[in-house]
This record gives C-alpha cells, sequence and structure tokens, in this order.
C-alpha cells in the first residue's frame, strides 16, 4: 500500500469546528472508498477515549475513528495532554501516563521527545491508510508558542499536508479573522493553505457572497465551503468551553429537571450526552448553591482532580445543599470522580492529583478512596441491578484511585470476578466508576422512567437507540459538509499539492 495522501484542518481559534470537520471527512472518505484514518499530534482534553487495549487517547479522535469505521489507536492521539491544576497537567503518551508537568517544564524539556513521538506515530498510521485526515488545535498563528509548537503547521510538514483553514462565523469577525491567520503565518507555511472554510453560518449565503469574492480577491485563496449551523447534530463535544452554552436554570417545558455539577476540572462529560439528548430531560450545569433547586436527577460527574473539586463544593456550599437533596430523597449518581466523592473520604497521600492529602467527602456511601500512582484504563462489562431489575451493561474506566468499603455495601455492577460501584438499599444513591453508564440503552430508559414514575408521569417505552443516534449524527454531519463544501475542488487541490515541485 502507498503512503497515505493527507489533509490538514486547522483553525482561526479553539472551537471553530475542526473536530466536527474532521469528523465529517473521516466519514466523506470512507464514503469514497478510502481506509481513512484521524489524526492529532497532541490534544490537550479532559474527555478520554479508551482504546480496545485498555490505553487513553482523546476522545475526538476515538470519535473520528468511528466515523472511519476503524478501530481506534495510540496512532491517533500519541501525546494527550489533560490539565489538572492551576499551570499543570498529566502528560499521557502513547496512551499511557507518563507523568504530571508544569507547561514551562513541557514545552522547554519535552519538545524534541514529543516532536519524534509524534513523527513515529504519524509514519505508523500513514503505512496503513489511504488517507489521513489531520486535526490542529487552537490557531496556527500563535506567535508566542510557534518556536515550540507541536499540533499545527510543524505536524503540516511532518506529514507534507495540504491544509483547509476554518473560520467560525457564529462568533462574529469570520473574515478578519481568517486574513489575520493567514497573514501572521510564515510565508512557507501560508502556502499550505489550499482553502478556507467558514462554519456554523445561519442564513442566506447569497448575502455573504460579497464577502467571499473579497477575500478571494484579497487573499488569493479559494473559499472551499460554507458549511451552515446544524441545529439537531448529535456529534460528541471535547472541549469543555461547550458547556458554557448550556443554561444553570430548569426548563419547564421539559418533564425532568436533570443537575449536573459543573467541577472546575469537569472530566469525560460526554457521559451526559445521551440524556441531553431526551426528548422529556433538560440536563442544565451548576457551579452554585443558589442554581441547584430540586432537581429529579443530579449527577456528579467525572474529575481530573477530585480532592480540588471536592474541596470546590465544600466552598461554595454545595455540599451542604447535596445532603439537603439527598435527605429530600433526590436520585443521586456520581461517576469516576463523583462517585470517589460520594465517599466518607478522599486521600491523596503521594499528592497524585492535589497538594491536599485529604478531604471529607459527602458521606453517602460507606468507602474511602484512596488516589494512587498507578491508573486503570480499561473498557468494562458486566450486569448492572437497579430497583431489582437487571441490565447488562458496558462502559470504559479512566481513574486513579483504589475505593474500599468499611461497612456492608450493595455493589452496583457485577463483573466478571469482581463487582463496580456501590449503591443504597432503596437505589436512590448511586456510584460507579463506568463512563459510558448512560449510553446503555436499557438502563437510561428504567432509570428515566422511575424518575417520571415518582413525579406522577406515564413512563415513555419509545426511545431512540443511542448508537442509532451517533451513526445518525455522523452520517448527517457528513451530508452537510459535503453538500456544502467544494469536495471535488478539495481533491483536486490535494492532488496538486502532492504533485508540486
Amino acid at each position: 500500500m502507498n503512503k497515505a495522501v493527507p489533509l490538514m484542518i486547522q483553525g482561526t481559534h479553539s472551537d471553530a469546528g475542526k473536530s466536527a470537520i474532521v469528523t465529517a471527512f473521516c466519514r466523506i472518505f470512507v464514503q469514497q472508498g478510502y481506509k481513512t484514518a484521524p489524526f492529532k499530534s497532541q490534544n490537550m482534553a479532559l474527555n478520554s477515549y479508551i482504546t480496545i487495549d485498555g490505553k487513553e487517547i482523546g476522545r475526538a479522535q476515538g470519535v473520528q475513528a468511528e466515523a472511519a469505521n476503524i478501530i481506534a489507536t495510540t496512532d491517533m492521539n500519541p501525546i494527550l495532554i489533560k490539565p489538572s491544576g492551576i499551570d499543570k497537567s498529566q502528560i499521557v503518551v502513547n496512551g499511557k501516563p507518563y507523568k504530571n508537568m508544569e507547561a514551562g517544564e513541557y514545552r522547554q524539556d519535552y519538545f524534541e521527545t514529543g516532536l519524534q513521538i509524534i513523527r513515529e506515530a504519524y509514519e505508523r498510521l500513514a503505512s496503513s491508510y489511504e488517507r489521513i485526515v489531520i486535526e490542529g488545535a487552537g490557531s496556527p498563528a500563535e506567535i508566542n508558542l510557534n518556536d515550540r509548537e507541536l499540533v499545527n503547521m510543524r505536524v503540516a510538514k511532518i506529514a507534507d499536508a495540504p491544509v483547509i483553514l476554518v473560520g467560525d462565523i457564529e462568533k462574529g469577525g469570520v473574515f478578519a479573522s481568517l486574513v489575520g491567520t493567514l497573514q501572521l503565518l510564515e510565508q512557507s507555511d501560508r502556502k499550505r493553505i489550499i482553502g478556507v472554510v467558514i462554519n456554523k453560518f445561519r442564513g442566506d449565503v447569497e448575502l455573504l457572497r460579497p464577502g467571499l469574492d473579497w477575500f478571494e480577491q484579497y487573499t488569493d485563496i479559494p473559499v472551499l465551503g460554507v458549511i451552515p449551523y446544524i441545529d439537531d447534530l448529535f456529534i460528541e463535544a471535547e472541549d469543555s468551553v461547550v458547556l458554557n452554552k448550556y443554561t444553570t436554570k430548569q426548563n419547564w417545558s421539559k418533564e425532568l429537571d436533570i443537575a449536573v455539577i459543573r467541577h472546575p476540572f469537569i472530566s469525560n462529560f460526554t457521559d451526559l450526552d445521551p440524556l441531553m439528548d431526551e426528548q422529556d430531560c433538560h440536563v442544565r450545569f451548576v457551579q452554585h448553591a443558589e442554581e441547584l433547586g430540586h432537581p429529579d436527577l443530579l449527577i456528579l460527574p467525572g474529575s481530573k482532580n477530585t480532592l480540588a473539586d471536592m474541596k470546590n463544593l465544600h466552598k461554595k456550599g454545595l455540599t451542604q445543599a447535596i445532603l439537603d437533596l439527598a435527605a429530600n430523597k433526590t436520585v443521586i449518581i456520581g461517576i469516576c470522580g463523583g462517585y470517589q466523592m460520594l465517599g466518607k473520604m478522599i486521600t491523596d497521600p503521594y499528592q497524585v492529583e492535589s497538594s491536599l492529602s485529604e478531604i471529607e467527602g459527602l458521606n453517602l456511601l460507606p468507602m474511602i478512596t484512596e488516589i494512587t500512582q498507578e491508573k486503570t484504563t480499561i473498557n468494562s462489562e458486566g450486569i448492572a441491578t437497579y430497583l431489582e431489575q437487571q441490565y447488562d451493561v458496558k462502559g470504559y474506566e479512566i481513574h486513579m484511585g483504589e475505593t474500599n468499603f468499611y461497612a456492608k455495601y450493595r455493589p452496583f455492577i457485577k463483573l466478571v470476578n469482581s463487582s463496580d460501584g456501590a449503591m443504597t438499599e432503596d437505589g436512590q444513591v448511586i456510584g460507579t466508576y463506568f463512563h459510558g453508564l448512560f449510553h446503555n440503552d436499557d438502563f437510561r430508559i428504567a432509570l428515566l422512567n422511575q424518575l417520571r414514575i415518582r413525579k406522577g408521569l406515564e413512563p415513555l417505552h419509545e426511545r431512540q437507540s443511542f448508537s442509532q443516534k451517533k451513526e445518525a449524527g455522523f452520517e448527517l454531519l457528513a451530508k452537510v459538509v459535503k453538500e456544502n463544501v467544494q469536495f471535488d475542488r478539495i481533491e483536486t487541490l490535494m492532488e496538486e499539492f502532492q504533485q508540486r515541485d
């Protein structure tokens, strides 16, 4: 097999829609018969994806691999940076934790090593696929970072990839951001730009035509497409910046109110995606006690720094507010770090995550968690028991911690040789290390219907499968992108770029 033909998607800033467009191109290339893989050299994200061999990559690359109908590997995201504190992150290399580093230390001491890891991962990937769709990060015009960047134009050079630059018109100033980015690029890097795409457009594209014509005349770079905003797009998000669009207030037009604690170091919030798309559920993120109200379900999601986020609950008065909800029989579910918070105490004797050595938890389950130096990353499956009914569930675990019980407890999920999680006898409080719990249709339907019954509402049995929604999301995204970009022209420009002198 010949070496893969690459295409790189860069943006004028974070959240321009690069991940979604890469996902779309992965699906489109597959539809055209190409064996395709995604690649992002270095990803900073708290949403992780566990590969089939139990290793950790950025969730976006896992989702992009699903869109390409292939199994995700660590070569698709060889370096993952997971922020765990101010100016401090855990560095995950080839799917395994390497060490915790400060930003300056990483930038200064790990650049050459990281560059070699990235080059080797890309070469392995390129030898096995026909198309590689590469995702950049942030902006390629970060002047203060470009001398040692590992994710934009330096990667384009490694792959010898042409680049499409994406601008987000929803935020305003799209032409200024596109032109400014182009002018700040080195001339050799600017020559890699084969065109630009304007993303998230609302309205009549003909009203944008004068701007498009001006841009092409001014820059001599073609506009290859204007992608409309897709209101009902169902694709997992990666960056927690997307959480800013969710309200803290209850939506009274929805029958079930689901409150989620928005930890400062919230991780793997894609656990909530299946709930967000349910017709009767309103999911809202809460940061202050006065926002909590009286939800039907309270979720404590994952955390990259459980002790710091537990301290935040104490500081903001959320601890007592949560305990008040528990006393009033509100259903509470904790996942991963949120599960650890449900116990009596969390300790970190080696200061793996935090400078704190221990902190009191919510004491809703009889357990103590110790943060360990070894990280558990595994795909798991078992049988969950909820209100005396059993449900097959699958999920994945990503945690640095060992939980032990000091009193009799009821396991939540039965595994092959052990158990996971815990719950109260009445099922009101549930904790688990299983990310992806709500992705299991039968369990999610049973939980939501029980919440409805508690409110005196009739159960809903006609709910769409989450996997079907996800596949429909890939197809919709690919269809909209293909209809609104000059795909044949992009193919021609890719070929011309590879044939250049």
